[in-house]
């Protein structure tokens, strides 16, 4: 990264952390649609996602001087993490996530690749927010953030093995719902 924009990056975050209501101002309108984005990969209901941003936002704010900066990426996926925890603290306060075991042979079930050839990226965000609430929640802690199975027992207090079982049965359903999805697109266009 450009030295110089690592050094305006820094100059904001240190007047935020001193109050200054410009430099919150631009951090909010820099990252709100990038993280109204990642909070509603996790909560469905938009006024929900408002609360959480809102809450998210005030510990941003008042934790900033805390941060430290790495180069090019580091604030926004300190922000990000912020959003994600404030979403699975809401969802686990909420009590909406609910997790099961799966089978021995549900267990031994390959996971399907299906085809994504015509299916646009708004269509699987769409396929991705109808599964439930522990589907969705692991599929996206493991999928989009790129965590590992040890790590989401952790943050969710789970086993690794009801992080796998969820992801598998995640996986399974968007599966079915990409076909479907495919199928009605082959459907109408006949």
């Amino acid at each position: 990264m450009d030295t110089k924009i690592q050094d305006i990056e820094q100059r904001i975050m240190s007047s935020v952390a001193n109050g200054d209501s410009d430099a919150m101002e631009l951090i909010y309108t820099t990252y709100i649609r990038y993280l109204t984005a990642v909070c509603s990969r996790y909560i469905l209901n938009p006024e929900d996602v408002k609360d959480i941003l809102q809450e998210s936002f005030i510990k941003i704010f008042s934790s900033i001087a805390s941060f430290s900066y790495r180069g090019q990426g580091s604030l926004k996926g300190w922000l990000t993490k912020i959003v994600v925890n404030d979403s699975l603290k809401f969802l686990s306060q909420a009590k909406r996530i609910d997790f099961t075991e799966l089978s021995e042979a549900e267990s031994n079930i390959a996971d399907e690749e299906p085809s994504m050839d015509n299916v646009p990226s708004s269509a699987i965000f769409h396929l991705i927010r109808e599964l439930p609430d522990g589907y969705r929640t692991i599929f996206n802690l493991y999928v989009v953030e790129g965590k590992s199975h040890k790590e989401i027992a952790s943050m969710l207090n789970i086993t690794e093995s009801t992080s796998a079982s969820q992801l598998h049965r995640a996986k399974t359903l968007l599966a079915s719902k990409i076909n479907k999805y495919k199928h009605t697109l082959e459907t109408q266009s006949r």
